[in-house]
């Protein structure tokens, strides 16, 4: 009978604990409902032109140019020049068989206008951006037009994700049972032009438990895994309804930063034997299916950067610094980025460390209050030895 009673009195509590359990998540969704505006309402039923958004236009090209994934000929971890490296070497160096540390890439870059003979100057703090494309700002409720026009020698398209378009701007070409007619912006031609529009509806904002604005990325999407090692990836930073400056900018943010960390892969390149006839002594004896020539190409690079030559992370102390982090690639680029000397916020909780997978994007905030320069790479330790590594500087 004891047994019973106490049997009893455990179920009993146990009842209690998940009654208290289940009212306290439906009060905190219910206060999280009320926080975030109504979003589940503006989620299903407002529209862009509710939100009095406005139209934000870029002019962007894809280009194609020689690229340098360590231009400075320094392992800058160390100090060391990268020919007297025997491991930054193997990634950097040219020879009568290596390609080294130039590669000719297709990027996106940004223009003036329509006529796409000026480019973009690059404003000091999107310097860090290397490889990456120009950085879109919108904010819910926004219309972006992205007057796009393709340099070079294979097809090419932009394909954002997170925004809402049409099959007419989604920039991918598969068989979904539209006619190609019916999609002129899957693929773009060489010299072609194509004016992507793409509207900011709720959903592609910051959700309740994000920051103020994130983070979203746009590809080419014609041969998508050829196109991502061509270095065809660029930013997209969505900022919530009402909380964004007259360029888009988040509010209250003194800094942004955008990190990608991806293994490029130049040996699935479109351009490899482009590069191979430019770049290597002896082209003739280039053996592609080589083990060693074929680790040589592998770029572990953080913004197209690899041992310490991403340049531009620089903040001031006591400052609201925003962090973008994304990966691209394959099965190898499960990344960790982890900062040296400051901590970030991420959905709350404290850390030094992010984990990454393909095309992940993530955002984080850090309040640095540590004066110096600070290493600030992956923590996969092939990566480590691989050139996945740069810094980044607080200054007073």
């Amino acid at each position: 009978m004891n047994s019973i009673k106490i049997a009893l009195i455990a179920l009993a509590v146990s009842f209690a604990a998940f009654v208290s359990i289940v009212g306290y998540q439906c009060l905190v969704v219910g206060q999280e409902h009320n926080h975030d505006d109504d979003s589940a309402n503006l989620y299903n039923f407002v529209s862009p032109a509710d939100l009095q958004g406005q139209t934000r236009t870029y002019y962007i090209a894809s280009d194609e140019v020689k690229w340098n994934y360590a231009p400075t000929g320094i392992n800058k971890i160390t100090g060391v020049p990268l020919k007297d490296d025997p491991k930054a070497a193997v990634y950097t160096i040219s020879g009568e068989d290596r390609i080294g540390s130039t590669y000719i890439k297709c990027l996106y870059r940004g223009y003036t206008d329509a006529t796409f003979t000026t480019q973009q100057p690059v404003d000091p703090k999107w310097e860090h951006l290397g490889m990456l494309g120009p950085v879109i700002h919108a904010e819910v409720g926004d219309t972006i037009k992205v007057v796009f026009k393709n340099n070079c020698s294979i097809p090419t398209s932009v394909h954002p994700h997170g925004v809402f378009y049409d099959k007419a701007d989604e920039g991918a070409p598969y068989d979904d049972g539209v006619k190609d007619s019916d999609k002129p912006g899957e693929s773009i031609p060489t010299g072609g032009t194509y004016t992507y529009t793409w509207t900011v509806p709720v959903r592609a904002g910051p959700g309740p438990h994000d920051p103020s604005s994130i983070l979203w990325m746009y590809h080419s999407h014609v041969d998508e895994v050829a196109d991502s090692y061509a270095g065809l990836e660029g930013p997209m930073i969505i900022t919530r309804h009402g909380e964004a400056n007259p360029d888009g900018t988040p509010k209250g943010v003194d800094s942004e930063f955008v990190t990608m960390f991806s293994v490029m892969d130049e040996n699935s390149s479109p351009y490899l034997d482009k590069n191979i006839q430019t770049f290597t002594g002896n082209a003739s004896s280039v053996d592609k299916d080589d083990d060693d020539f074929h680790e040589s190409n592998l770029m572990h690079s953080i913004n197209g950067y690899v041992f310490g030559n991403l340049p531009g992370l620089t903040m001031k102390v006591n400052t609201h610094v925003r962090w973008y982090v994304a990966d691209v690639g394959t099965e190898v680029d499960l990344h960790t980025p982890h900062w040296h000397g400051n901590t970030l916020l991420q959905d709350g909780m404290r850390t030094d460390m992010v984990e990454l997978l393909p095309m992940s994007m993530k955002t984080l905030d850090m309040y640095p209050d540590n004066v110096g320069t600070w290493l600030y790479h992956c923590h996969v330790n092939d990566h480590i030895l691989a050139g996945m590594l740069s810094l980044y500087t607080v200054t007073a």
